[in-house]
Parts: C-alpha cells; structure tokens; sequence
C-alpha cells in the first residue's frame, strides 16, 4: 500500500501540519498554497491534482450528493467531540492507522471518537 498524501484545511489546529511531518507523514495545507479563501470546489481540484486526501472538520464537504466518493481523491471529515489540536490529532492518526489496511483514495471517511463511517464509490 503506497502511503497517503493529506491537504489540510483552514479549520484545522495549524499544529496538527508539524506534528503529522515530525511522524513522517506527507502533508500540506490549504493555507500554505494561498487555497483558504477558495471554494470547496476549488480546495478539491488541487487535492486531486496533487493526489492528496482532504482533511477538514467542514461537514458541507461531507454532502455526497454535491461531491460523491469516486468523484474526489478522498475527503477526512474529522468530528471531534471537542475541537483541539490533540483531539483533532488523535482522530487524524486514528484515519491514518485504518488507512494502513483499508483504502481511502475516492472514499469518504467520517472519523469521530467511536468510529470511521466510510462512503465508498458506488459500482457501476
């Protein structure tokens, strides 16, 4: 399994972009391009372009009727029962130790304390 490439988005502890690199992670963020005033549109043509999941707690993105699995690289919505660096950490390293086993490039993950609902594409 070839390892994850994650856009972090603007509502995100800026915190969280060290701490996943100083774990060897590849990481960018969305205010580091000068992304933070773009559109959600916008924000996941450039995570596709750069074969990056998205990582955000925006729950608009979480819509799959407006950006269904299959049409994007991957979109994280983190929902932390408090938000915080080390709770939104905490979900972040939870998605990234499933993604070890399971597949989320075109898949929605909607990762809270309890659990991961995934959204897959649909088949054909």
């Amino acid at each position: 399994m070839t390892a994850l490439r994650h856009k972090l988005d603007k509502n995100l502890p800026r915190r969280v972009e060290p701490a996943l690199r100083a774990l060897g992670h590849d990481v960018e963020t969305v205010v580091a391009e000068g992304l933070s005033g773009s559109s959600d549109p916008a924000v996941l043509a450039a995570c596709n372009s750069e074969a990056r999941v998205l990582v955000t707690l925006d729950l608009d993105i979480a819509d799959i009727r407006a950006y269904p699995p299959g049409s994007h690289h991957g979109i994280w919505v983190l929902r932390p029962a408090r938000q915080g660096f080390q709770n939104v950490l905490n979900l972040m390293l939870a998605g990234v130790r499933l993604a070890a086993t399971e597949r989320a490039e075109g898949q929605l993950w909607v990762v809270d304390e309890f659990r991961i609902r995934i959204r897959e594409p649909r088949e054909g």
